[in-house]
């Protein structure tokens, strides 16, 4: 038994390639760094869509994306359907963990300048990677057409519609009028199980070019997969004591309930736009306040072609300093805005 698991573990060490990989592959099987805890999590948040892919797809054997099945397809998966609750709440919790781990993989990918040379393509696609995410996110939300959704969703567009310029074109698109209705529903279901899932795979692909040229299995791979198993230990977790509710149907004529606001992270935006003033110089406060965000988002998407020319080629802490400042702003304005009573 003994030479059987020292046959296994030979086996194990040994790199297996894919058909066509590249055979030089096996002289440098990790980045240079040293892999850590923080490295692992892009194979999870690669995880967490998989598991969004999988349980997307058998939702929809049952979703009606109507105003008047929505509510009551759902609520069939959670009663009727075997397993159904179970899959939804795989689906929601991972949704959320996915968002949450692809902000913490950006930041630790930022704070480790793994953005350099020649990794700049890996770093824009992984931008626009977060933005798809959380549209995901967001059109996904409305789907269940329950009450809290509805409402939150007519926030979140309302967000949408005080960008400068393009504002009201862009609501009116994303609601397919000036309120959120049925059309509001359909659209969002078609960014959610199509436009968005396409754009998503065609920029993972760009993504993972590298890995994909150097593909193979390795201990590296195993540590990923431990990786993946916690994950999913902390899902399995979440679904034991928070199981996902599903909450009262939407009724569009009906007040909005107190302290309606839009998913976590949008938080940090919708908490912002509170505090500033009416008016910003000649600019409406809300305007002046997405014109800001968009600008430090084109700021963050071009970190890696800004960095030299600010720094002037030298090592600053300049970029570590902006780091470091973006994390405690967004967490304290979720924080803040997820302990305010009413929004």
């Amino acid at each position: 038994m003994g030479k059987v698991w020292q046959g296994v573990h030979r086996w194990l060490q040994k790199p297996i390639l894919f058909p066509g990989a590249d055979p030089s592959s096996t002289k440098h099987l990790a980045p240079p760094h040293r892999p850590s805890l923080w490295y692992y999590l892009g194979g999870v948040t690669l995880f967490l869509f998989c598991l969004q892919v999988t349980t997307g797809f058998l939702l929809l054997l049952y979703y009606r994306p109507t105003p008047e099945g929505a509510y009551e397809s759902v609520q069939f998966i959670m009663t009727q359907v075997r397993f159904g609750w179970l899959i939804r709440s795989i689906h929601a919790w991972s949704a959320n963990l996915l968002i949450l781990s692809a902000f913490v993989h950006m930041f630790v990918t930022y704070f480790r300048r793994s953005y350099r040379k020649p990794r700049e393509t890996a770093w824009l696609t992984g931008f626009f990677l977060l933005v798809l995410t959380m549209g995901s996110g967001f059109s996904g939300y409305l789907l269940p057409w329950n009450e809290l959704a509805f409402f939150a969703t007519k926030v979140g567009t309302r967000l949408a519609g005080a960008i400068p310029g393009i504002g009201h074109l862009l609501l009116t698109y994303l609601r397919g009028g000036e309120e959120v209705t049925g059309d509001t529903l359909t659209r969002f279901f078609g960014f959610h199980v199509t436009v968005l899932p396409l754009g998503f795979l065609l920029l993972l692909a760009v993504h993972l070019k590298r890995w994909l040229k150097k593909n193979f299995f390795s201990n590296l791979t195993l540590r990923d997969g431990i990786a993946w198993l916690l994950a999913l230990s902390l899902l399995t977790a979440l679904i034991a004591i928070f199981p996902w509710e599903l909450g009262r149907k939407a009724d569009p004529f009906a007040p909005a309930p107190a302290g309606i606001k839009p998913e976590w992270y949008f938080l940090f935006l919708f908490q912002t736009l509170k505090y500033i003033p009416s008016r910003v110089l000649f600019l409406e406060g809300e305007v002046a306040g997405i014109l800001a965000f968009i600008l430090g988002g084109l700021f963050w998407m071009l970190v890696p072609y800004l960095e030299k020319p600010l720094t002037r080629g030298r090592k600053s802490r300049l970029f570590t300093a902006i780091g470091i400042g973006v994390v405690a702003y967004i967490a304290l304005l979720t924080l803040l805005s997820l302990l305010a009573r009413s929004p």
